[in-house]
């Protein structure tokens, strides 16, 4: 967004240290103008802001124009990769397995410290635990482009938060493996979830258009009961609750995209993962 010129001027550095460089780089100007960029990157500068999810798919297109990309890494534009075999062990993840769909990096920040939200499983102990999850995150991650022509990209009309369990979903119902891989590591500085109306309102709505997308019928109104306990319980803020009640019946009442709801299969299997899809 514009935001962070030095911060994404030592992104793609630490991108071009890579043993293994990438095929191609694309850096999306999501309603903002780019600064410039180091030789070999490609700029995209969007007349408006898309979201999270409308940036990343504009990336996509951009990337399969190309036509020789197999895996695709997105990185925050305030992450760091701080070793330089990230791509590479990638390419081995994938090389092994054929059915690997997306792979979740580790957030840590400038102290290797890694937050409970950043940990993609209910139980968030260990964040050096790695294995298969039903999730991952969107600051850092790669996703097989076989996965994707498949599944398709990001629910553009998501905007933000939840996009990635939304395609998360698909691809675990497609039979593809998401993997946690604690020892890749994005540095990131610590920050705290952003708690003003609109999160909260977003937050709310997308989960909502999830459920709605994607759950059996039986589990939509026990996946979204959790979540209300769950917001009474958490959330302070009377203003916030007020903007969350907002979304979640904007949510009910508007359209939230194509319904597909996963199979009772992938019910099963979520759940032998530690991750049922009612929380």
């Amino acid at each position: 967004m514009g935001t962070r010129p030095v911060e994404l001027r030592a992104l793609l550095d630490s991108v071009a240290k890579q043993r293994e460089p990438a095929a191609r780089i694309v850096v999306v100007g999501n309603g903002a103008p780019l600064p410039e960029l180091p030789d070999g990157v490609v700029g995209v500068e969007l007349e408006r802001n898309l979201g999270v999810s409308g940036g990343r798919n504009v990336a996509l297109r951009k990337l399969r124009e190309s036509g020789d990309i197999d895996v695709l890494v997105d990185l925050d534009d305030d992450g760091l990769l701080i070793e330089a075999d990230v791509i590479s062990r990638v390419a081995d993840l994938y090389e092994a397995d054929s059915r690997l769909g997306i792979i979740s990096f580790r957030i840590a920040d400038e102290t290797g410290f890694t937050a409970r939200r950043h940990v993609p499983r209910l139980r968030v102990d260990d964040p050096m635990r790695g294995g298969e999850v039903t999730t991952f995150l969107g600051g850092g991650h790669a996703l097989s482009m076989a996965m994707l022509d498949e599944t398709g990209g990001w629910p553009d009309e998501f905007f933000f938060t939840h996009e990635e369990t939304d395609l998360a979903w698909r691809a675990l119902d497609a039979d593809w493996t998401i993997r946690y891989e604690p020892e890749l590591v994005l540095q990131h500085p610590r920050t705290a979830p952003s708690r003003h109306a609109e999160f909260y309102r977003m937050t709310a709505r997308n989960r909502v258009w999830l459920a709605r997308r994607h759950l059996p019928a039986l589990l939509i109104p026990l996946y979204l009961g959790t979540w209300i306990l769950l917001t009474l319980a958490r959330t302070r803020s009377a203003s916030g609750l007020r903007a969350w009640f907002g979304g979640f019946f904007e949510g009910v009442r508007t359209a939230c995209g194509t319904r597909r709801p996963i199979r009772w299969r992938t019910v099963g299997r979520m759940t032998a993962l530690g991750r049922p899809p009612v929380i």
